[in-house]
């Protein structure tokens, strides 16, 4: 049976009924490669602030098969994001999870996929499939970040009690305007920056908290796999215990102001670049209207206003550099 991101509530409750002679469910796990690992960075993240009793990681799919973690079995739920559902190492980790007697929630796009067979519940997510993604015209809140994201606060809420939710589901009916007025605000700024660094052959991404990922996502997805430039995704946290050392007046950085508890550390980066760099991109969740979600769970939704802010900026960048964004020499071209 197929489901949207309205039906998970109804999911993590069926899956807690479901094991409650068996010991309950004690841990959730995400697990995906590449941009769907990225993708499920905030749930991860929200696991780790918020949940108490229910161990969580985030693992990309080939280590999660080779190097299982001794805690999961029928106690567990595996939530995997494959976007076509064709990506061999999630397949392998679905069907492990299987396997082992874990509830399986499969988060893709595809109708029909060979993923799917190993899914205890498929959860089809909204996604822009135009051109560079520059549509607009979709439901960011079924987006697939958003339906990992409910798949760990309904496992919280229903198990422990989040004192939150009702703000988090007000942030999921808001997140959807906030976004398009974004990407709208940004137009003219992602015009110039193509032109500011078309010639480049590295730029580093940063950012922090939940909205790291979307860092992670722009530098490996995009900067390298699509327009094959150098790049590294820097913490801020991490930036000024080494990484800091490479900044000149000459190297690009692209960095994001998240709003919310980490918002300090990337501020902290804002002021030193500012002072020892003279080529800054700055993504500031605050300037782009996020403000309007509750203070209590903003932390949340910075990973999907920054990741749908960038595709603006990557269709004018591989427009100026002549290089489209679907352009591969090994993905999907020869053996690996």
């Amino acid at each position: 049976m197929e489901y949207t991101s309205k039906d998970i509530k109804d999911i993590i409750a069926e899956i807690i009924e479901s094991r409650q002679d068996k010991g309950g469910v004690k841990s959730l796990y995400f697990v995906g490669c590449g941009g769907s690992l990225g993708a499920l960075y905030p749930a991860h993240i929200f696991m780790e602030q918020e949940g108490v009793s229910i161990q969580s990681a985030l693992i990309n799919s080939s280590e999660f098969v080779h190097s299982t973690p001794k805690g999961f079995g029928k106690n567990s739920i595996l939530c995997l994001a494959c976007h076509k559902g064709n990506t061999p190492e999630t397949i392998a980790a679905a069907k492990l999870g299987r396997e082992m007697g874990a509830a399986v929630i499969i988060l893709t796009w595809l109708e029909e996929s060979e993923i799917i067979q190993y899914g205890d519940y498929v959860v089809r997510y909204t996604f822009d499939a135009s051109p560079d993604h520059l549509a607009g015209d979709i439901d960011y809140a079924g987006e697939k970040t958003i339906c990992a994201l409910l798949v760990a606060v309904e496992t919280v809420n229903q198990i422990e009690g989040y004192e939150h939710y009702d703000k988090f589901y007000e942030g999921v009916g808001r997140i959807t305007g906030i976004i398009k007025k974004a990407r709208a605000q940004v137009a003219d700024r992602a015009v110039a920056f193509a032109r500011e660094y078309k010639n480049d052959n590295f730029i580093y991404t940063m950012g922090s908290g939940a909205g790291y990922g979307a860092a992670y996502m722009e530098c490996v997805c995009i900067f390298m796999e699509m327009q094959w430039l150098n790049s590294s995704s820097i913490h801020t946290g991490e930036y000024f215990h080494g990484p800091f050392e490479v900044t000149d007046a000459n190297r690009p950085f692209m960095i994001q102001i998240s709003e919310g508890s980490t918002r300090e550390l990337d501020e902290r980066c804002l002021t030193f670049l500012k002072k020892y760099a003279k080529r800054i991109e700055v993504l500031d969740a605050k300037e782009l209207g996020l403000s309007t979600i509750d203070a209590s769970v903003i932390d949340y939704f910075n990973h999907s206003l920054f990741n749908n802010v960038y595709p603006i900026y990557n269709h004018e960048l591989a427009s100026e550099r002549k290089h489209p964004l679907t352009t591969r020499r090994y993905m999907w071209q020869v053996e690996y």
